[in-house]
């Protein structure tokens, strides 16, 4: 054999085992894979439930928002694109400045005693005296009843005629009080019913807080001398900051879009005096024989702005704690 001949069979020997090794599957290639495709399709209900129950609705929302939506257009699909002339309406109806002060207020009084009430009850609890379990336990019955039966026991409770609360005023010498058809009292009647509802959601959720909190510390602070306030002040409250955080955010979130409890109890009046900006949207969308559909879908839209600027608001708080 020549040498050319021997060096062509050589480079005929190499390139074919190249080849033969490209073609051989890469070891770990094919169960990374399978590692994949498992993942997406643990994944894939996710998304699409995600599509379907959040992302297609905003976006309809959205587009309900934008055009002039009759209930004819509604169901050809002609509407016509009026782009924010829907929210200038809503900005311009007299509605508009009521819902909106009793949103805040709605909001932010039942955040802070809800909020207030479950600290304190979490805090009892957490001293586990006998029987604290079984009271702890019916402190959560209003969380577990539904809002239908909730709100009708507090519309039974508050009636001016044959009420309960009426009947105890009056052994102290208090005359009946409207709480449901006056002006003054109809929005305290339903900030009262939506406070004891709430509350055992804060209970649970600080109460679980306080459990990740090491007693050493507590026991360090006694032997420094510190009292129950400064035990608090000091050590509870500030350790108890992220999980009050995400309990306060997750209150405003449920609390701005509350509609069953005041539906039941007032349907937002008498007049506007308790309308908030769920009953509002609820009006206008269902509560005529013209429904406006579009400027209903406008106020629904402002209510997602509001709750997503406290969700950033939460977000950045979180980091800065982080840091």
């Amino acid at each position: 054999m020549t040498a050319t001949q021997l060096s062509a069979s050589t480079g005929t020997g190499d390139s074919g085992r190249a080849a033969t090794t490209a073609a051989l599957p890469t070891p770990g290639r094919r169960p990374r894979r399978r590692g994949q495709w498992a993942a997406w399709a643990f994944l894939a209900p996710v998304v699409v439930y995600l599509v379907v129950f959040y992302a297609y609705p905003l976006l309809r929302n959205l587009d309900l928002s934008l055009r002039d939506y009759t209930v004819r257009s509604f169901i050809d699909g002609t509407a016509p694109f009026v782009w924010f002339a829907n929210y200038v309406t809503v900005f311009q109806d007299p509605t508009f400045w009521p819902a909106l002060a009793h949103t805040a207020t709605f909001t932010l009084v039942s955040i802070v005693f809800q909020y207030s009430i479950g600290m304190a009850l979490a805090v009892f609890f957490f001293q586990r005296f006998p029987l604290s379990a079984t009271l702890r336990a019916l402190f959560l019955v209003p969380w577990l009843l539904p809002l239908l039966v909730s709100a009708s026991a507090w519309s039974w409770m508050l009636n001016s005629d044959s009420g309960v609360v009426n009947y105890l005023l009056s052994f102290v010498g208090v005359d009946a009080v409207n709480w449901l058809t006056s002006p003054q009292w109809a929005l305290v009647s339903v900030l009262i019913a939506n406070i004891w509802i709430g509350v055992p959601f804060n209970l649970v959720i600080l109460y679980s807080g306080l459990q990740n909190i090491s007693s050493d510390i507590y026991e360090a602070a006694s032997i420094d001398g510190a009292n129950a306030w400064q035990k608090f002040w000091r050590i509870t409250f500030p350790l108890l900051r992220p999980v009050s955080a995400i309990t306060i955010l997750l209150g405003l979130v449920y609390t701005l879009k509350v509609f069953d409890i005041i539906w039941i109890m007032t349907r937002g009046g008498p007049g506007s005096s308790s309308t908030t900006f769920a009953i509002w949207s609820y009006r206008l969308g269902f509560g005529s024989a013209l429904p406006d559909l579009s400027p209903a879908a406008a106020v629904g839209n402002l209510l997602i702005v509001i709750a997503l600027v406290f969700g950033l608001i939460y977000i950045r708080a979180q980091r800065r704690l982080e840091v």
